[in-house]
């Protein structure tokens, strides 16, 4: 039986399933905000009863935190694993909303049909054309493709606490030979992309002090150093004039791209232009001899995310401050260690601080970039599945974000993650008014069918 009834039924299923839909989108399940933890329970309880319903053997795990959601079905073929996150961000400002963010609907715009609401593309909407993809498979071939483990969280949108204790604790459950991520979305809004980079993230704080207290800039300017002028040149200091950053050993482990996925990225016309100019901007900043795409995608980076010292109330006050601080962030790519570019770069600012000054630090984390084998069969397989659903050639991708599930996935249960989404870049995720298109939903549970027929 080819793929094609699975299709017709998911197309016949289509208002069903957006019902499914809408009806786990009215739980309320903020995953950071105590007051809704029999929210986040209540939505894990929705999605076992949902899986149970066509024949998945799935339960509530509890963790410290938010439960987790496990289900397994199936044998034989490879043994896959689906992962996705039930909880959601806050809705503030409510005032900003159209509508009740937990009232959801289904709206006609200008652009087609959108479902409204808290979660409906990050990450319920996604979430769910995988299991109605696999619910539309279930009832016309009455078995399963293959091997299948759910791994559903609720704590994603919190920093996922609850998340690695958990998998080490049950990593040999977990354990297969790829594991399907659907929170990503389509290149500019239409073209399917399998997200096969991400890149890392180290974040550091430095605080200069240099006198023990602020200073009266007419007594002592001049003579006293200020800890602002000296925390200027390090910041200034980062970056040579074509954008390379220059701290010692940053490069050690970068890598090319190879040269198909460098050609696919040339073929996707990036329009860095249209990309800046949406927010004011016009010029690429990044280092000069790359494409702008590499510059997002696979090219790390250094960036001030925060910088301040001495006053800075109304008016003003002549003070030579004591300290200055800054909050500087790097987005790693995939052969770089975060542990010895801090290293690297604290030994970079001590050895630039001047006589009286004095460096103290503090890590907001670190995590390693991560990068998928594209030459394993089944991505081939799934971007000519995706291709064949969009009526458009799909591509390996980047993605200038960090996803640590992925990573944690490669280093905790050695598995590789293909991370294929359908959202888009109007989503407005984590903002007032968030939405899924409707043809992200019905395509993207079309998509997945095709994808598991192609690589089982």
């Amino acid at each position: 039986m080819s793929v094609d009834a699975i299709l017709t039924r998911i197309d016949q299923e289509l208002p069903a399933a957006t019902e499914r839909l809408l009806e786990l989108l009215r739980i309320k399940s903020i995953s950071t905000d105590p007051a809704f933890k029999a929210d986040c329970d209540a939505a894990a309880d929705w999605l076992v009863a949902n899986l149970q319903e066509f024949g998945v053997e799935a339960e509530k795990r509890q963790t410290p935190g938010h439960p987790m959601v496990v289900g397994h079905v199936g044998d034989g073929g490879p043994h896959l694993l689906f992962y996705g996150h039930y909880d959601v961000q806050p809705v503030d400002p409510l005032n900003l909303w159209d509508r009740d963010p937990f009232d959801p609907q289904v709206e006609d715009t200008p652009a087609g049909q959108v479902i409204r609401g808290r979660g409906a593309s990050d990450d319920k909407g996604q979430l769910m054309t995988f299991i109605e993809a696999l619910r539309a498979w279930k009832a016309v071939k009455g078995d399963w493709p293959c091997r299948i483990t759910f791994f559903l969280e609720g704590e994603e949108e919190s920093g996922s606490p609850s998340l690695v204790p958990f998998m080490k604790e049950n990593a040999e459950e977990l354990k297969t030979d790829l594991a399907l991520i659907c929170d990503t979305g389509l290149f500019e809004s239409r073209t399917p992309a399998i997200v096969t980079m991400l890149r890392g993230l180290l974040g550091e704080e430095l605080t200069i002090t240099a006198p023990d207290k602020d200073l009266h800039s007419g007594m002592y300017g001049g003579i006293a150093i200020n800890p602002i002028r000296v925390l200027s040149r390090i910041v200034a200091s980062l970056h040579d004039d074509q954008g390379h950053i220059t701290v010692p050993e940053f490069y050690d482990g970068v890598q090319e791209l190879p040269d198909e996925i460098e050609a696919q990225w040339q073929g996707l016309a990036f329009d860095h232009a249209g990309f800046l100019g949406d927010v004011g901007l016009s010029t690429p900043a990044g280092e000069q001899d790359r494409m702008p795409i590499e510059m997002i995608w696979s090219r790390p980076t250094c960036d001030v995310n925060g910088i301040w010292g001495g006053y800075n109330g109304d008016g003003f006050k002549t003070v030579l401050p004591s300290m200055a601080h800054a909050k500087i962030s790097f987005r790693l790519v995939a052969g770089q260690d975060p542990h010895a570019i801090r290293a690297s770069f604290r030994a970079m600012v001590e050895g630039m601080l001047p006589p009286d000054c004095t460096a103290t630090w503090k890590d907001h984390g670190a995590s390693s970039a991560s990068s998928a084998a594209t030459d394993a069969p089944a991505f081939d397989a799934a971007r000519r599945a995706l291709s064949e659903e969009w009526g458009i050639p799909a591509a390996y991708v980047g993605c200038g974000g960090s996803i640590p599930i992925a990573g944690h996935f490669q280093k905790i249960l050695g598995t590789e993650p293909m991370l294929v989404g359908f959202g888009k870049d109007n989503d407005q995720i984590h903002s007032p008014n968030e939405k899924y298109d409707m043809e992200s939903f019905h395509k993207g549970i079309r998509s997945w069918a095709r994808i598991l027929d192609a690589i089982t």
